[in-house]
């Protein structure tokens, strides 16, 4: 249990396993949420109990001889949670920041005596990827992982512009895989965290039931509604209890953080 909950809460900070069936899809905008500095540190906990520790960073980089946004997620479990199962896994993704499009993604998982390595290039021109376990393989024009996809909702989907029922829909190639990722919004919300009241869009994925989750609302996710749109609060209905991840620090954001309800 341990293992799924930890996954999952990296997973929910990427947008990654969200399906929904409503077919109203929202349309893409333009705007700049991030900047190179940005670290967003979060935890995992059940109750009291603090389980796992995830970081989300952006920095510049060179690759190629081509700038880039250079993207890092790195989720591991502590305390209890890592001496039952350790987890230390590194997702990387490199983008274009002129399009918000991935150019190479890396995925580093060690879950406890299990081992997965691989390398995928995002060859725009022939829309294609090539990945270090599988070779050459045709993709969708506008394919992202799952790492640039969260990054290109926060810059493209994020906004007043959303209705409730919108879905925001990306296709992404992971583990090696041709893999969709929709996410639903279901309005605005304030939300308590340790840094006060915050004012939020709300969103529910449409999660899988069985050992794990105990209904198809098993996740909900609240996006700071600001100019930065980060996450400030994941929350899991899981067979085994409710599990929260909270937003517990965070650097280098590229606006202020007005989404703070302020004390009258």
């Amino acid at each position: 249990m341990v293992k799924k909950i930890l996954i999952s809460f990296i997973s929910v900070l990427l947008l990654c396993g969200f399906t929904t069936d409503d077919p109203h899809k929202l349309k893409r905008t333009d705007h700049k949420a991030f900047q190179a500095g940005e670290k967003l540190v979060f935890t995992l906990g059940y109750g009291f109990i603090s389980a796992g520790e995830a970081i989300m960073s952006v920095e510049d980089t060179v690759l190629e001889g081509k700038q880039v946004l250079h993207l890092v997620t790195e989720g591991k479990t502590v305390g209890l949670a890592d001496l039952i199962y350790k987890v230390r896994d590194v997702y990387e993704s490199f983008i274009d920041p002129e399009t918000d499009m991935p150019v190479k993604a890396i995925r580093n998982i060690k879950e406890g005596g299990y081992r997965y390595y691989n390398e995928v290039i995002y060859n725009r021109d022939s829309s294609t990827v090539t990945s270090s376990r599988s070779g050459v393989k045709p993709v969708p024009e506008d394919i992202l992982d799952i790492i640039s996809a969260f990054y290109y909702a926060r810059n493209h989907y994020f906004n007043e512009n959303m209705k409730v029922g919108d879905v925001i829909s990306f296709d992404t190639y992971f583990s090696d895989k041709l893999f969709a990722l929709d996410i639903q919004y279901v309005g605005d919300e304030e939300v308590r965290t340790r840094f006060g009241k915050v004012k939020c869009y709300k969103f529910i994925p449409v999660t899988e039931v069985g050992r794990a989750f105990k209904s198809k609302e098993g996740m909900f996710m609240w996006i700071t509604r600001d100019e930065n749109r980060i996450p400030v609060k994941v929350k899991f209905e899981l067979v085994a209890g409710s599990f929260v991840c909270n937003l517990e620090s965070f650097q280098g954001l590229k606006y202020p953080f007005s989404s703070i309800v302020l004390s009258k």
